[in-house]
């Protein structure tokens, strides 16, 4: 008797722990939880100006833009998602907003302004090798 006892309390205890599991929240909202994915690509900067998110940005603005391939098939959903960004030969990171799209970047490169690109390499460098993942929706450094 004591078994079958302990199988039901291991049962209920099991079921009790799925339904407890925390359920992400943004004003109110579920929120849709996107599997963290790290890219690893080149990491280049560019001049920001009028982005695709129809934002203005400056060289000093800490902004990205991801693949245009990428940013398509999202429909632009990642516009105002933080990343991190890793440079993955020094190790230096930081965390750059997503404001735009980039025409010669595959789906795992990223461009970033000047501001955001000087704090993990030299703009001298021009093209580094990063990897990088969207932090979640909301979430900003």
């Amino acid at each position: 008797m004591s078994r079958i006892a302990l199988v039901f309390f291991a049962l209920f205890a099991s079921i009790m722990m799925t339904i407890a599991v925390p359920v992400p929240v943004a004003n109110g909202e579920l929120v849709n939880v996107e599997r963290r994915i790290t890219h690893v690509g080149r990491g280049t900067w560019f001049y920001p100006g009028l982005g695709n998110c129809g934002w203005r940005n400056g060289n000093n603005d800490l902004i990205l833009a991801i693949g245009k391939g990428f940013y398509d098939r999202n429909g632009g959903g990642n516009c105002g998602q933080y990343v991190q960004i890793t440079n993955t030969a020094n190790g230096k990171t930081a965390y750059g907003l997503t404001v735009d799209s980039c025409q010669s970047c595959g789906d795992n490169d990223i461009d970033m302004s000047p501001g955001l690109f000087s704090q993990i390499s030299t703009l001298a460098t021009g093209q580094i090798q990063v990897s990088w993942h969207f932090m979640a929706m909301g979430w900003h450094p």
